[in-house]
């Protein structure tokens, strides 16, 4: 069974569904025959990076709010990440755009590495407070899941997998999906947003049987 999964490295619903998704897939019985495919989606393609502002901040002036309300309505989004193990510090991170950070996953998924680099730059921008439109974090981060830095710094220096991100994004605007994450499981089965893992589990069980059928 294939499983495509449209993301954006700055959504905290993303990372997540992700972990409801992987809990979920943990339980399936049939996980060695499921192939993940991370799909690029760009919430903000226009979003200047701003290594001197942290994402409170930067919504406190963009939406009008004050910085206290731009923390507390992150509050809800970090209990959520806590339920699943995730210590997210809203306070730490970087606006970013996504751009690069999206071209490096197209680079390790020719590598068989895309769930690799998806979590990596996941954890670098929610928990860790890293730069992921720096590329000199990009680098490091994609040796560290053994990518070699010849291809890396090629990549970034030049427009290699642009298209890859723009295509997905493109797929994803002709099948009418507005919001990430999104899950697409053989092509029928979608399950929009950060879902209990119990909904992943039944859209996987669901898809298996109906594939057994056909």
């Amino acid at each position: 069974m294939k499983v495509e999964i449209w993301s954006d490295l700055i959504c905290p619903f993303c990372y997540i569904g992700k972990r409801n998704f992987e809990k979920a897939l943990g339980q399936f019985s049939h996980k060695d025959k499921v192939e993940v495919i991370w799909k690029s989606f760009l919430l903000n393609p226009d979003m200047e990076t701003n290594p001197e502002k942290n994402i409170n901040q930067y919504l406190a002036e963009i939406k009008g709010w004050t910085l206290d309300h731009a923390k507390n309505m992150h509050e809800h989004v970090t209990k959520m990440a806590d339920k699943v193990g995730l210590h997210y510090d809203f306070d730490r991170i970087i606006v970013a755009n996504s751009l690069d950070a999206h071209r490096l996953i197209q680079l390790a998924k020719t590598k068989s590495k895309g769930d690799e680099a998806e979590e990596s730059l996941f954890k670098a921008y929610f928990i860790e407070g890293k730069n992921i439109a720096e590329h000199s974090t990009l680098m490091q981060m994609g040796t560290d899941i053994g990518l070699k830095p010849d291809e890396i710094r090629e990549m970034l220096a030049g427009n290699a997998f642009i298209d890859a991100v723009r295509n997905d994004v493109k797929d994803a605007e002709q099948k009418g999906i507005t919001g990430v994450p999104f899950f697409v499981i053989n092509g029928k089965h979608a399950v929009n947003g950060a879902e209990p893992s119990g909904i992943f589990l039944k859209a996987l069980n669901d898809a298996w049987e109906e594939e057994k059928r056909l």
